[in-house]
C-alpha cells in the first residue's frame, strides 16, 4: 500500500555540530546561490518590489493535489502567503489597479499550475564533447537549468571544484543567472582523478571533510569507496552537519553494499537499492541486469530492503534515465522537446555529430527496465517520502542536463510512480535529503521563493513540466525562452585552438 506522510517526516537523528551554528552557516551561504533574504516584514499588504503571483491552479508540495492559485506574494526573495486573497481580500479581479505601483504582477493562465522549483540532486555540469575525460561547464548549463525550471542542484561530485567556486559566486551575486548550487565538493572515492585508496586513511578523509565543509560544500558524494573509508566520511560529515550520498555496489571486490552504508547511517543512496538481492560475489550491475521480482524470494528481499530505508530515514535516488541515457532511449521519455544541440557552437557540433551514434550497453537497457520495477516496489511499501529525483547526466553533446530532469519525472510516472509522488520528489524530498526544507521545496510563507509555472496539470500529464512559462527563483522572474536564446551557440570551443581546454584527461592532468 502506498504510504504518503501529509507533513515533511521527522528527522531520523539529530547530528551534532563541530563548528559554532553562525559560523558553520556563514560558510554554507554561498553554496546556496544567495543568502537568506532580509527580514520581510509581516504585514501582506502589497508594496513596490513585491511579486504577485496570481491564477491558474497551484500544487505546494505539501499534500497531493492542486487548489485554486488565490495570489502568492513574494517579499524580498521569500514567500509571505500563498493566499493572498484570503487574508488581503479581492483585489487581484481583471487588472491591478488595486494594487500599488511598483508591484509586479504575474498572471497565470487559468489552464497552468505553479510548482515549487525543481531540484536536482543528481545534476552533473559535466560535458566530454571530444571522449578524451569531462570538464565542469558552469557558464552555459546554469542557465539551461534555470531555464527547465530547476531552481536548485546538487552536482553530485564536483570534476573541477574551482569551476564551481566561480559560478557559485557569480549566481550569488547576481551576475550570472542559474539555480542555487547546493556544493558537493570532489568525489570521495575512486571516481576522483588521482584518488589513492591506500593513501585515504579514515584521518585523512575526515581531514578534507572538514576542508570541504569550510568551503560551503551541503553534501558529500562517495564513488567507489571502501567500508572504513565510507564509515569515516558520514561519520565526519555527521558531526559537521552534513548529509552524505553514495554510489555503492553490492559488496564485491571491497565495495560496499547499499545494506551495509544504511547500517553505517548514510543519508542517501543512488542508482540501486542493494540489499541480499545483490550479492557480494559478483558486481552489482551483473546481479541488477537479471533481476527477477515475480521470484517471490527475490521480492522478499527487495522488499526488505526497502522497509530498511524508511525505517532508517535513507533517501533514494533512482536515476532511471541516466541507464536508457548509455542503452536505448526509449523515444517517449528521450524525444527532444528543445533543440538542445543548438546550444553547442557551430564548430563544437561538427565534433560532436561526428561520433555520433554512440553505441549503446545492452546491459543497461536491461537494468533501465528493471529499475522500472524496483523503483514501484520501493513506493508501494512505504518509500515516497524518500524518494528523491537525480538526473546523473553527464554530457557528450548529444543531450543536456538541464532538459533531464523532465525525462526522469516521465520515467518514473511510466514505472507506475503516482505524480504528486515524483513532484514532491523532485521538490521538497529533495529539499528535505538536503536538510533544507525549512527554506526550499514547497510553497509556504518563510520559504525562499523559488517556483515554475507550467502550462497545464502535471498531476494528469507529467509531461506538463515540459511546457515552462516562467521560472521564479528569489522572487525574481525569468522567461524560459530568453534564457535559451542568451545562451544559444555558445557551449564548448569556437575551434580546434579552444577544444584543448574540453578535454579533461588532459587539460585536469587525469
Amino acid at each position: 500500500m502506498l504510504r504518503l506522510a501529509t507533513s515533511d517526516p521527522l528527522p531520523r537523528r539529530v547530528r551534532g555540530l563541530s563548528l559554532g551554528t553562525g559560523l558553520l552557516l556563514t560558510c554554507l551561504l554561498p553554496s546556496w546561490g544567495s543568502a537568506q533574504a532580509p527580514d520581510s516584514g509581516s504585514s501582506t499588504d502589497p508594496r513596490p518590489g513585491d511579486l504577485v503571483v496570481a491564477g491558474g491552479r497551484i500544487f505546494d508540495g505539501t499534500g497531493t493535489d492542486t487548489r485554486v492559485n488565490t495570489g502568492l506574494l513574494v517579499r524580498n526573495g521569500t514567500i509571505l502567503t500563498t493566499d493572498l486573497e484570503g487574508v488581503r481580500g479581492p483585489i487581484l479581479g481583471d487588472d491591478a489597479s488595486a494594487l500599488p505601483d511598483g508591484v509586479t504582477v504575474l498572471r497565470v493562465p487559468e489552464d497552468a499550475t505553479v510548482l515549487p522549483g525543481f531540484f536536482d540532486l543528481h545534476a552533473h555540469y559535466a560535458v566530454d564533447l571530444f571522449g578524451a575525460g569531462r570538464v565542469d561547464e558552469t557558464v552555459v548549463n546554469p542557465v539551461v537549468f534555470l531555464a527547465n525550471g530547476v531552481t536548485s542542484t546538487f552536482p553530485a561530485g564536483e570534476v573541477d571544484p574551482p569551476a564551481f567556486d566561480d559560478a557559485a559566486r557569480a549566481i550569488a551575486s547576481g551576475d550570472r543567472p542559474g539555480p542555487r548550487i547546493h556544493r558537493s565538493g570532489p568525489y570521495f572515492g575512486t571516481a576522483r582523478p588521482g584518488w589513492d585508496r591506500q593513501a585515504m586513511t579514515p584521518d585523512s578523509i575526515r581531514k578534507e571533510v572538514r576542508h570541504w565543509a569550510l568551503r560551503g560544500v551541503r553534501g558529500f558524494k562517495a564513488k567507489g569507496i571502501t567500508h572504513p573509508q565510507l564509515e569515516a566520511l558520514v561519520s565526519e560529515a555527521h558531526r559537521m552537519g552534513i548529509p552524505v550520498t553514495a554510489h555503492l555496489d553490492s559488496g564485491f571486490r571491497d565495495s560496499v553494499n547499499p545494506q551495509e552504508a544504511i547500517a553505517l547511517g548514510i543519508d542517501r543512496v543512488e542508482h540501486f537499492l542493494g540489499g541480499e538481492s545483490l550479492p557480494g560475489t559478483r558486481s552489482a550491475y551483473a546481479s541488477l541486469e537479471s533481476l527477477d521480482l515475480r521470484d517471490s524470494l527475490t521480492l522478499e528481499r527487495v522488499v526488505r530492503q526497502v522497509e530498511r530505508f524508511v525505517d532508517h530515514g535513507v533517501y533514494f535516488d533512482a536515476t532511471l534515465t541516466a541507464y536508457d541515457y548509455f542503452a536505448g532511449k526509449d523515444p517517449e521519455v528521450y524525444g527532444y522537446f528543445a533543440d538542445e544541440m543548438a546550444l553547442l557552437t557551430p564548430w563544437a557540433r561538427v565534433q560532436v555529430e561526428s561520433r555520433l551514434p554512440r553505441q549503446p550497453l545492452a546491459q543497461f537497457g536491461r537494468i533501465y527496465r528493471v529499475k522500472h520495477e524496483t523503483v514501484r516496489v520501493f513506493v508501494e511499501h512505504g518509500g515516497a517520502d524518500w524518494l528523491t529525483v537525480g538526473t546523473d547526466h553527464p554530457s557528450w553533446g548529444e543531450y543536456f542536463s538541464g532538459f533531464a530532469i523532465h525525462r526522469e519525472m516521465h520515467a518514473l510516472s511510466r514505472a507506475g510512480v503516482p505524480n504528486h509522488v515524483v513532484l514532491r520528489a523532485a521538490t521538497v524530498n529533495a529539499a528535505r535529503a538536503l536538510n533544507l526544507s525549512d527554506k526550499l521545496g514547497s510553497l509556504e510563507p518563510g520559504k525562499w521563493g523559488d517556483l515554475v509555472v507550467v502550462q497545464g496539470d502535471p498531476l494528469t500529464d507529467i509531461t506538463a513540466t515540459r511546457r515552462i512559462l516562467h521560472v521564479v527563483k528569489a522572487g525574481k522572474v525569468h522567461e524560459p525562452t530568453t534564457l535559451l536564446a542568451e545562451v544559444h551557440g555558445r557551449l564548448g570551443p569556437t575551434g580546434p585552438d579552444e577544444a584543448d581546454w574540453w578535454k579533461g584527461n588532459l587539460r585536469l592532468g587525469r
